[in-house]
């Protein structure tokens, strides 16, 4: 039967990001099509464990802060969860940050802030992951890009930057692990309802000349995300690599 393929019963996620907001969506959809979950963030899961383990999931936190983590602590994250857990089958690299400043004042500080958390912790956590997955025959590593992997966006060079090598990285991590059975993709959201986007839904004027070029004529939330992660969480995307898959309301179309 077709929806067996999406069915994760067995399956161990890791979600970066995980304690609100997308990140949180993520891990409680993966939980619903039958995966245990991993949460990973800065701050406390407890809300995320919670709604995972009301479903009859397995739940483990980690907290870490991408920002400075070493990449022995990254494999050392990536150890644990398979100790605790027995594998590890899929990634979700949610976790982002986001600094705004035009670009002739923007500081050393926030772009490499932004560099290491929505950048360097996507590949160094993916190479880590990629090497259990490979042991175990495969698995999934689901990146999360941005409309702007696609687009210059205004005053936030560091996160244009970062999510347009989000989008480099996914399709060269699919190259080289296609062989092992890992799919490497990547989910694009458009203007979500977020943190990182609240800035932007306070000022009247930009949020109305945002959602004027929506054709869903709304912003999204992180239950639009659900069915694109359950997909390529699982074995319905098993002949999708590298694709930068766009949930943005049309936004890309216009």
């Amino acid at each position: 039967m077709i929806l067996d393929l999406f069915r994760l019963n067995g399956k161990v996620a890791l979600v970066t990001g995980a304690k609100q907001g997308l990140g949180q969506g993520y891990a409680i959809a993966l939980a619903e099509a039958g995966a245990d979950v991993a949460a990973l963030d800065v701050g406390e899961v407890n809300e995320t464990g919670e709604r995972i383990a009301a479903l009859g999931r397995r739940f483990m936190p980690v907290k870490c802060n991408l920002r400075d983590a070493s990449v022995d602590e990254l494999n050392k994250i990536v150890g644990d969860i398979v100790a605790h857990l027995g594998r590890l089958d899929i990634l979700v690299n949610n976790a982002g940050i986001i600094r705004r400043a035009p670009a002739l004042e923007f500081s050393e500080k926030d772009w490499d802030d932004v560099i290491h958390i929505n950048l360097r912790s996507v590949f160094f956590l993916s190479q880590a992951a990629g090497r259990v997955m490979a042991k175990q025959g495969g698995g999934k590593i689901i990146n999360v890009a941005s409309m702007l992997s696609f687009q210059g966006g205004i005053i936030v060079p560091s996160y244009t930057a970062a999510k347009s090598g989000v989008a480099g990285i996914t399709k060269a991590l699919a190259n080289e692990w296609a062989k092992y059975k890992i799919n490497v993709n990547a989910i694009a959201p458009g203007y979500m309802a977020t943190e990182n986007t609240a800035p932007i839904r306070a000022d009247a004027q930009r949020s109305e000349s945002i959602l004027a070029r929506i054709p869903a004529e709304r912003w999204g939330t992180p239950e639009d995300l659900h069915g694109a992660v359950v997909f390529l969480a699982s074995a319905a995307s098993d002949y999708m690599q590298g694709a930068i898959v766009p949930v943005d309301g049309g936004w890309l179309a216009r």
